[in-house]
């Protein structure tokens, strides 16, 4: 079996990482898979790219314009909204004529465009599309920001200026996905039960298959190491309790570091006596801005790519801690417990699925930093740590393996041929 994973990029973000991941999954099991994106960041002769240089990219460059105007030239929401109008035929490359299914995932940001999705559909493969956000099921965003137009049929878009119209930009783009799946049948995957029920819901998706199917994690590079020997490796201090928080841009809004820091503010208040034994390391750029705000030592460690590297931050740590406002199934927290280290997040989206309060972790009430200091407290000082260890890796091994996750994609693909030779 052949398949072809398309993906914007390589490596670079969370959708990437997954999809690369999926993709050495397969080839691990049997499947001869291979990765095209328009961003390469390796030499991995598995994964296909576009090209090099702006050329690639004229069709971000053609979206972003396109987007900037429909918001009237604001660019609060630039980035935070796709349309989909400009985008590569893959249907015309060797890679796709060879390959027996299609399998989509973050195609966004001039990668696909959806009447490329439409091309792809009139051909006739079977076709799988991960669904790493909302965009898929909804019109413009990835995420809904608690709005459930996309239940009944986008409008009165808020990303838009003035909170949008009844016939605005999400209306036009809604209506042209209309179109495009009208083509053909696509298999949605969620990577969480709660995005699979955000995608049941939508009416954009009704009558497609949709399920739910985790991300995969290579266990044989994220697994537990000697905390002492990696703390001495990063130059870290072996006499404190240290929490970790990981995230590409630390200020990342999203990802709830304002709730982290009064958190932390909280726990060091009403523990004094545990002020002089903490720490937070910090993985990712922006470290400065957020060590300021604390009120014990922050070791800001950069950012680091390498996943062998990662994993000994990881190691190196008792806790680590996600205190995002909108996730699905964030690749960090998987990768932390499958080094042993439990974790701390708020009730939302796929988390609470990763995290079993209080068995390998502490999921905390949903913008609650008073609860989230308590989760702090409760994981490092009176939980039985080695216990959530083991049960955080155990988790990750019977859950999110390899092996797991590619048999379920592989059952997946078998169904959808064999519905395709049964129809021929």
């Amino acid at each position: 079996m052949r398949v072809l994973i398309v993906s914007t990029s390589e490596r670079a973000g969370g959708a990437a990482v997954a999809a690369w991941r999926l993709m050495d999954a397969l080839c691990n099991n049997g499947v001869q898979a291979r990765m095209l994106v328009r961003d390469r960041q390796s030499d991995d002769p598995r994964v296909v790219s576009l090209g090099h240089g702006w050329w690639p990219r004229r069709h971000f460059l053609r979206e972003r314009l396109t987007v900037l105007a429909g918001l009237h030239g604001q660019r609060d929401h630039l980035f935070d909204i796709d349309i989909a109008n400009s985008g590569f035929d893959i249907t015309r490359l060797d890679e796709f004529r060879q390959a027996d299914v299609i399998h989509l995932h973050w195609i966004n940001q001039g990668m696909l465009s959806l009447s490329g999705i439409q091309k792809v559909l009139r051909s006739g493969k079977p076709v799988v599309w991960t669904m790493h956000d909302l965009w898929p099921a909804s019109s413009l965003c990835h995420l809904s920001l608690g709005c459930r137009h996309f239940t009944r049929g986008c409008h009165y878009c808020k990303y838009l200026p003035g909170g949008g119209s009844e016939s605005d930009l999400s209306v036009r783009v809604w209506r042209r996905k209309e179109r495009m799946l009208s083509e053909g049948a696509i298999a949605f995957v969620a990577c969480s039960r709660w995005l699979e029920g955000e995608a049941r819901a939508s009416a954009l998706l009704r009558g497609h298959k949709v399920t739910a199917i985790p991300n995969a994690i290579d266990t044989r590079v994220f697994f537990r190491r000697n905390q002492d020997e990696a703390r001495q490796r990063l130059q870290l201090p072996k006499d404190k309790l240290l929490m970790l928080f990981v995230c590409q841009r630390l200020t990342n809004a999203n990802k709830g570091m304002a709730y982290l820091v009064e958190a932390c503010r909280k726990l060091a208040a009403d523990h004094p006596d545990l002020l002089s034994r903490l720490g937070l390391v910090l993985l990712g750029s922006n470290a400065d801005e957020v060590g300021a705000e604390l009120p014990f030592p922050a070791y800001p460690l950069g950012y680091v790519t390498d996943e062998a590297a990662i994993a000994e931050v990881y190691s190196a740590c008792d806790l680590f801690v996600l205190p995002s406002l909108s996730e699905n199934l964030p690749n960090t927290i998987m990768e932390a417990m499958a080094c042993g280290v439990p974790c701390v997040g708020f009730k939302v989206g796929g988390i609470p699925e990763e995290i079993d309060h209080r068995r390998n972790g502490y999921v905390a009430a949903y913008r609650d930093s008073d609860d989230l200091a308590r989760g702090l407290y409760w994981t490092l000082c009176e939980a039985d740590r080695p216990q959530l260890a083991a049960a955080a890796v155990s988790k990750v091994q019977h859950t999110y393996s390899q092996s797991s996750v590619a048999l379920r994609y592989i059952e997946l693909y078998q169904e959808l041929l064999a519905q395709k030779h049964f129809m021929l």
